[in-house]
């Protein structure tokens, strides 16, 4: 059965994405200017993925979505040869201290955001055919140890939230789940204690002012940077957190620039346009018949709310610092091309059910 187009989804999606264009030269061009000597640098690599992104969203909700069913196992098994492709030194890359990145230039790709979407695929897949959820759970850890090796826990995180979200969905018991976030209560712990500087984002999460030039450095400014917004902002442009106080606010901490630029009013404006693709997208996975678009849709609203959630978490001080990038808004062309075809898939589902 086709559908219309969902252009409440579209207008809120590209919306946000122009918007985030717009506050990465505002938050960006001064380390930009003092960087690269290019005030524009930031927002022209931006720009082309955002460009990319569109098309292939457009693509993408052209393309029949059972497409991925039928190439779930090879997306699924190209996603693992690039988590271990990108450990291996001379073929990945170091930034900020995590090996993630295949470095092309001056851009660079993150297997660990196309590892999030192949992952829904395969999983919603092997859930049509399979009500076991076990092995589910054993491969989606697995993949996250491969991630935790460069280590990124912001992105390993959200991908197990994404897949225990699907799980439930499919039925799994409630009381399972508890066990299982008990368990991974116990894992984050030993996590935290075998690497130090987990530990100090820990505690400058509790106390930031225990360290302030240290651990506790980047969520002080952030929080320096919401508290003077008031209703209406300071003005586009007039933020002073991004002189060199706020590291690389382009980036985790865009929120920080917004809160402090626009105040509430731009702040409710954004959270408006999350909540809008949030709501539809759960609704369109709701009316879907065919479970494998269920799970699919699912899933995929699932990672862009958990993602959402938890970088303006961390911005506001409520969780420890993940290095999760805001979807549409922070700089990452990964970030914003996997956002952009996860929606794609999301609009395909929404105009053809089985």
């Amino acid at each position: 059965m086709k559908r219309k187009v969902e252009w409440l989804l579209v207008i809120s999606i590209i919306a946000l994405a122009l918007f985030g264009l717009i506050m990465i030269y505002s938050a960006s061009y001064i380390w930009a200017e003092y960087k690269y000597s290019d005030p524009f640098k930031f927002v022209k690599n931006q720009a082309i993925f955002f460009f990319v992104g569109v098309f292939l969203m457009w693509v993408i909700s052209k393309i029949d979505y059972y497409f991925y069913y039928e190439k779930a196992n090879v997306i699924i098994i190209t996603c693992i040869i690039l988590l271990v492709l990108v450990l291996i030194p001379g073929i990945g890359s170091v930034r900020n201290g995590s090996r993630s990145w295949f470095g092309i230039g001056s851009f660079g790709i993150q297997p660990s955001e196309f590892t999030k979407l192949g992952l829904i695929i395969f999983t919603s897949k092997y859930l049509c055919t399979h009500k076991k959820y076990f092995p589910v759970l054993i491969f989606t850890l697995c993949l996250f140890g491969l991630i935790m090796l460069q280590p990124d826990f912001g992105t390993g995180s959200i991908i197990v939230m994404s897949i225990l979200g699907i799980l439930f969905v499919a039925g799994m018991n409630i009381s399972f789940l508890v066990k299982l976030g008990v368990v991974g209560v116990v894992g984050v712990v030993i996590l935290i204690l075998i690497a130090p500087y987990r530990l100090a984002r820990i505690l400058s999460f509790l106390d930031p002012w225990s360290d302030p030039l240290g651990s506790g450095f980047q969520i002080i400014q952030s929080l320096y940077a919401i508290g003077p917004g008031g209703l209406f902002g300071m003005g586009f442009g007039n933020s002073i957190q991004k002189h060199f106080y706020l590291p690389e606010p382009q980036t985790d901490f865009i929120f920080s620039i917004i809160s402090e630029e626009f105040g509430f009013v731009g702040i409710l404006i954004v959270a408006t346009l999350f909540l809008t693709i949030i709501i539809t997208g759960f609704k369109i996975a709701y009316r879907s018949r065919d479970l494998f678009g269920k799970y699919l849709c699912f899933g995929i609203m699932f990672c862009f709310s958990f993602q959402t959630v938890m970088n303006l978490m961390v911005v506001v001080g409520l969780i420890p610092v993940t290095g999760v990038t805001l979807p549409f808004l922070s700089y990452g062309g990964s970030s914003l091309l996997i956002t952009m075809c996860s929606m794609g898939v999301v609009l395909n589902i929404s105009r053809f059910d089985r």
